[in-house]
């Protein structure tokens, strides 16, 4: 027969308060409602589940089988509607997030940790690839949200400023500009720069391009199909140099030291940026967005 879930959880009141009356006055019923509704699940189940006397009622053996049951199927059930209600309001589900820079320190981890503690349901699944791969997988929905270098342009609707980093220089240890405390563009002229399979953006190679190139010489890049991991073990192993951002700190690699770059202007930072798609229906970005925006105010338009 046909079991809802309204006759379950009345029979469990029941055997909680081993009495109608106070199974209803609790439910707020009226105690020839919840007795009918009782008498009407063990019609229905041809099973007695109650022993009634004066003093209240009491499961039979079959009835305290029952009940162990009912608990079980009621907290299953609420517990899915829960999850139904958390994924239509963005805390639980999951979100695919691109990005191409360090997860050891800086603002992307930072943000991550504080998006992981308020909505701990929310599975977080990370793609690492290069900035063109990432919008484009933003364009056939094979991600939420990608976090890229660069300020979004006025024609950017789905796009969002967020914070920017100091742009750091590895060395190799035993290199002669280790010994300083910042590194300024001019020396860097003739160094060997590696890039891995993740290019940095077309911001780090303009800040290359506008710091060291000259009419007839240009900066030498050798791009290796590597991660960014093994971009720094090369460094300690004196293959080159490499730009990293403030991101970069949490991670130690034998052999390599970072030294901020400058020009006469000071240090150079560089910009990140939340880009996805106007079509994207996931409830889950909107939270993650949210947080950004109060994360990042001061980035903000005030129009």
């Amino acid at each position: 027969m046909p079991v809802d879930l309204r006759q379950l959880r009345y029979a469990i009141a029941a055997a909680d308060y081993r009495s109608m009356r106070r199974a209803a006055e609790a439910l707020r019923l009226k105690e020839s409602t919840l007795s009918r509704c009782v008498r009407d699940l063990e019609a229905g189940l041809d099973v007695v589940l109650f022993e009634r006397s004066r003093a209240g009622v009491r499961p039979t053996v079959a009835g305290a089988a029952f009940i162990s049951g009912a608990r079980r199927v009621v907290q299953e059930v609420e517990g899915t509607i829960s999850i139904a209600k958390a994924a239509a309001r963005g805390e639980a589900g999951r979100l695919r997030l691109g990005f191409y820079n360090s997860l050891s320190a800086g603002s992307l981890r930072a943000t991550l940790l504080d998006y992981a503690q308020r909505y701990p349901a929310v599975e977080i699944r990370t793609v690492e690839a290069a900035r063109e791969r990432l919008l484009g997988d933003l364009a056939i929905d094979a991600l939420d949200v990608a976090i890229v270098t660069g300020n979004p342009t006025l024609v950017e609707s789905q796009a969002l400023a967020l914070w920017s980093e100091r742009i750091l220089v590895a060395l190799p240890t035993d290199h002669p500009l280790a010994s300083q405390d910042v590194v300024s563009w001019g020396d860097l002229r003739g160094e060997t720069f590696l890039i891995g399979e993740h290019d940095p953006g077309p911001d780090v190679h303009d800040l290359l391009i506008a710091n060291l190139a000259t009419p007839g010489d240009r900066p030498r890049v050798v791009k290796h199909n590597v991660s960014h991991a093994n971009i720094k073990a090369l460094v300690g192993l004196g293959h080159g140099v490499t730009l990293v951002s403030d991101a970069c700190l949490g991670a130690h690699y034998a052999g390599v030291v970072y030294r901020e770059a400058r020009d006469s202007k000071g240090g150079c930072r560089i910009g990140y940026a939340a880009h996805w798609s106007k079509d994207n229906d996931n409830p889950a970005l909107v939270p993650f967005l949210r947080l950004l925006r109060e994360r990042y105010p001061a980035l903000r338009d005030p129009s």
